[in-house]
């Protein structure tokens, strides 16, 4: 039986294997390694073997997450991770079967994106004053957030040679390193060319992200959440608005404004049109509630009620 002490080492190769060849995002990779080290603690403490556990262990340690409070979201995660790890060692040769083929995802309630609609939006992106440094920035960030759809870690991670004002594009970074090219209309071309022109040096830049902070370096995510927050609230929005709102109302409203499926997932950089399936949810809600209210025959019921009332 392998030295339950060199486990950690095998969740270290795996690492290594998913950031190194399959390119997975820094996020993804911090996920699964808190995911499988903490899965490697409980197989110490029970003096199991990470490459001779059964599908009765693996049931006895997600009863234990479960125990401990954590909810089906965050238990699929758990599983994503334990899975990817013994797909690697079944790959390298270390264990002969994979014990989480039988693992089946707890069932996850389907959540909708918060939407806004096309006047919150446009209430939003006109309140930042563009006759300063800040307004300027914050004008140019919100309008690309909403022109591209763009991810808020895609927006801190831009670069000024990013932005090809010749052809009207944007070209992003996404999940894995994927890079994608992604149209931007006239209107946020100017506002992002009149920042760049005329405010950018004013941040006294010392690096080459498109948007900076007070001390002339990128923008975080934490800093561009909370202008968006702060716009949301002096539009007059009680709803709680992030980077994701605006990415989740851009690709609804082209979806309500005639375009396909497969043409919102190639701009918002989603891999698996599953993914993007999310929003046919939505515009078919909106779509119902249309069609109910002016269809002529989706009247029926009042016109069934009167006909019933009459006849008596």
């Amino acid at each position: 039986m392998q030295p339950v002490s060199n486990q950690h080492i095998l969740v270290e190769r795996f690492l290594e294997h998913i950031l190194v060849v399959r390119g997975l995002a820094s996020g993804t990779i911090t996920s699964y390694s808190e995911d499988l080290n903490s899965f490697v603690s409980f197989l110490d403490e029970k003096e199991i073997s990470l490459t001779g556990i059964t599908e009765q262990n693996l049931f006895v340690y997600l009863m234990f997450l479960r125990k401990n409070g954590l909810q089906s979201r965050s238990l699929a995660r758990h599983m994503a991770s334990l899975r990817g790890l013994y797909s690697f060692l079944l790959d390298q040769g270390l264990i002969q079967t994979n014990p989480t083929s039988l693992l089946e995802n707890p069932k996850l309630p389907k959540l909708l994106p918060k939407l806004l609609s096309i006047r919150e939006v446009e209430s939003i992106l006109a309140q930042p004053r563009a006759s300063d440094k800040l307004g300027a920035r914050d004008k140019a960030m919100l309008e690309l957030l909403y022109a591209a759809g763009i991810r808020v870690s895609e927006v801190s991670g831009l670069r000024v040679l990013n932005f090809d004002r010749q052809s009207g594009v944007v070209r992003v970074w996404g999940k894995g390193g994927k890079e994608r090219i992604v149209p931007l209309h006239f209107t946020c071309m100017k506002w992002l060319e009149f920042y760049l022109q005329n405010w950018r040096r004013a941040f006294s830049p010392k690096q080459d992200f498109m948007f900076l902070n007070r001390s002339g370096k990128g923008l975080s995510r934490q800093g561009i959440w909370k202008s968006i927050k702060k716009y949301a609230i002096k539009a007059g929005i009680r709803k709680q608005v992030s980077p994701h709102t605006l990415r989740h109302s851009f690709a609804t409203h082209l979806l309500e404004g005639g375009a396909d499926l497969r043409t919102v997932q190639i701009l918002l950089g989603h891999s698996d049109i599953t993914a993007t399936e999310i929003y046919t949810h939505v515009q078919s809600d909106r779509l119902k509630t249309t069609h109910e209210k002016f269809h002529p025959r989706s009247q029926s019921k009042t016109q069934l009620n009167h006909y019933e009332k009459n006849k008596n």
